[in-house]
């Protein structure tokens, strides 16, 4: 497994790299093909952050955590990764039955009984063209977390959220 790792405002150095290495070979058996994961490293609010990609061939795995130590940070990230591959180790079977990126066999079992996913509430609204700043004005009025909107000038449907960071992000679809 390749580790492409980036740091932003942090200095990485030869024993981290060669730890973050290690863990995430671990990984590595899952897949059959040569898979990289980007790590991205960062300072926030004095803590040590960490992000890991792994891009599967259609598959991916996601993982991010805030920690004091970037050690405990990377064992945890390593831990959910692990974690998220064995909890949809079924969902990828069937879905990826054909895919030889992945060893399923090798993949752990989830302990956990997974709940059925049912849908408790359906809500329908008419979209309204308009601008990312007034969806964004909306979505604060709404007092909500994301918005979804039909953006005027790429006459698409998108949505805006509001990130961890307080920044706004945008979601833009196309097909």
């Amino acid at each position: 497994m390749k580790v492409n790792i980036t740091g932003k405002n942090f200095n990485t150095y030869q024993h981290l790299e060669d730890t973050m290495e290690k863990k995430f070979d671990k990984l590595g058996k899952y897949f059959s093909d040569d898979i990289t994961v980007n790590v991205v490293l960062s300072q926030e609010r004095g803590k040590d952050k960490i992000e890991a990609t792994i891009n599967a061939k259609g598959a991916v795995f996601r993982a991010e955590e805030v920690a004091q130590d970037i050690y405990e940070g990377i064992d945890k990230v390593v831990d959910k990764l692990s974690s998220q591959m064995a909890r949809f180790k079924g969902k990828l079977q069937k879905r990826y039955n054909d895919n030889k990126a992945l060893k399923f066999e090798i993949l752990p079992d989830f302990e956990e009984e997974v709940e059925e996913v049912k849908v408790v509430r359906t809500k329908k609204f008419e979209l309204t063209p308009m601008t990312v700043e007034e969806a964004i004005l909306e979505m604060e009025m709404l007092q909500h977390n994301f918005f979804v909107f039909l953006d005027m000038e790429t006459d698409s449907v998108n949505v805006v959220y509001i990130r961890k960071d307080g920044n706004y992000g945008v979601l833009e679809t196309s097909y």
